[in-house]
């Protein structure tokens, strides 16, 4: 049986085809790079999105033949706004990390409606008033994954995952529908909404690709990640270093907290069955390989980020460097928006590779933090961390991320999870995978970090203090 898969990322659009036994057969990539016209604004094109994602799904069905189910993995949270009848975007798609609706979000607040501006309620918002403040004009708003099942049915579905709903802002606490109370605060019609569907069977045909194949799966991409590292039982978890670092664990029930728990977590659903949403706890730091990005683009003291592990090796320590990997802020646990980045520790014979060492170890050290702040939201214990993304490639990383958490770390053989994720997800709906035990089997990873060392996590505590509050207004924000 042959999967395609859809991936949706920031920076570009991924048509990959899996088979239950050969994994990735298949795999075509074009960038769709984001915009950023002004300080905090990020913006993409939607057509050329909509262009990318029918080239790609379609030079990956011509290289394999055909396909048995399509599965969608997405940036969650971009939002895009488009005409009904003509299918063309309205204005330009607003990208999750977007912060153009701050204001609107500290009104909201003042009125008894707690969202963030990297949730999508702020966003349609915004851009449905920008394209008709009349509200008289027959407009869709949606996130990424509704753009592309629009895109390959030929406009027949307006629909998002659960997963993906979840992070609208705009529905009741145990996400069964929408809430009535938010829309009409924003001015939304429910009308210009997506339906909401599972995320595992199948709710329509992509038209737009030979032979129509079953759309059969979808899932917000850390989701598709954490069910591509065969994450489905209470306690497993895993984090994907990207640009920003996310961990997500399964729950076995909705978490006692609406918005936000008390270590600076979220709950997340991790998939929607039959109509029921499966619970999840996400913890987020703001900037993981954005920081190894620092090194090479603006200091230019490594040469491309696999250069980042040569010259860490060169030391056996940081010999007291200490790195805050906090360029945009801190997130869980603090959310502490005027944190700044910090180097501390600095000597005369401080030199690349205990720097470079230093800033590998701050984001290890974060990624102990979110792995603490998740065990006391969700109460209970995190055993072995799977982990995917770019930053996993870094053998000096992946140590001091052992070292970190105290944990083994297990490296996924993919490492962009979120593919297999997707399409696990189609696969389950279409018969590829009997269910969860069948799941959890395909999980082998490609190598395992055990920890050789320690860090000591009070000094770190410390460190981390001292990176606060560095622009004491932004620092007072809070969603």
């Amino acid at each position: 049986m042959k999967l395609l898969v859809v991936d949706v990322g920031t920076s570009g659009v991924r048509a990959a085809v899996v088979t239950p036994d050969e994994g990735v057969i298949a795999s075509i990539h074009r960038e769709v790079l984001p915009d950023s016209p002004a300080p905090g604004m990020v913006e993409f094109d939607a057509a050329a999105m909509a262009d990318a994602v029918l080239e790609v799904a379609r030079g990956a069905l011509a290289e394999v033949g055909g396909v048995d189910a399509v599965g969608i993995a997405n940036q969650r949270a971009s939002t895009i706004a488009w005409d009904r009848a003509t299918g063309e975007p309205v204005g330009p798609g607003i990208g999750w990390q977007d912060l153009r609706t701050v204001i609107d979000c500290l009104t909201l607040a003042g009125e008894g409606l707690r969202v963030a501006p990297n949730l999508v309620a702020t966003k349609a918002a915004h851009l449905i008033e920008a394209a008709d403040p009349a509200r008289t004009r027959d407009l869709c708003v949606g996130t990424v994954d509704s753009w592309v099942a629009w895109t390959l049915s030929n406009g027949a579905l307006h629909v998002t995952d659960a997963t993906n709903a979840a992070l609208y802002g705009l529905r009741s606490d145990d996400q069964t529908a929408w809430n009535a109370r938010a829309l009409e605060l924003l001015r939304l019609d429910e009308a210009v909404l997506p339906t909401v569907v599972d995320s595992i069977g199948v709710v329509g045909e992509a038209t737009a690709l030979d032979g129509a194949p079953p759309i059969a799966g979808i899932l917000g991409d850390q989701q598709a990640s954490l069910l591509g590292q065969g994450c489905v039982a209470p306690g497993q978890a895993k984090i994907t270093f990207g640009t920003g670092g996310m961990l997500d664990v399964c729950l076995d029930e909705r978490p006692a907290f609406a918005t936000q728990g008390t270590g600076g977590t979220f709950p997340i659903v991790t998939r929607g069955v039959g109509g029921t949403p499966l619970w999840g706890l996400e913890a987020v730091m703001l900037a993981a390989g954005t920081n190894v990005e620092w090194l090479r683009d603006d200091l230019g003291i490594i040469d491309s980020a696999e250069h980042s592990h040569d010259v860490a090796a060169a030391c056996e320590s940081s010999d007291g460097v200490a790195y805050v990997p906090a360029l945009l802020g801190l997130g869980t646990p603090t959310w502490d928006y005027g944190a700044r980045g910090a180097l501390l520790g600095l000597t005369r014979g401080s030199g690349r590779p205990q720097i470079v060492r230093a800033v590998l170890e701050g984001v290890a050290q974060r990624a102990a933090d979110l792995v603490t702040a998740a065990e006391t939201d969700a109460d209970l214990a995190i055993g072995a961390l799977r982990v995917d993304g770019g930053m996993t490639a870094n053998p000096t990383f992946l140590q001091a991320l052992a070292d970190a958490t105290g944990r083994s770390v297990e490296v996924s053989p993919e490492r962009e999870a979120t593919t297999i994720g997707a399409a696990h997800a189609a696969g389950l709906a279409v018969g590829a995978w009997s269910g969860d035990e069948e799941i959890a089997a395909t999980w082998s990873p490609a190598q395992t970090v055990d920890p050789v060392g320690s860090f000591d996590r009070e000094r770190w505590a410390d460190t981390l203090r001292r990176a606060q509050e560095w622009f004491p207004d932004l620092s007072a924000i809070s969603f």
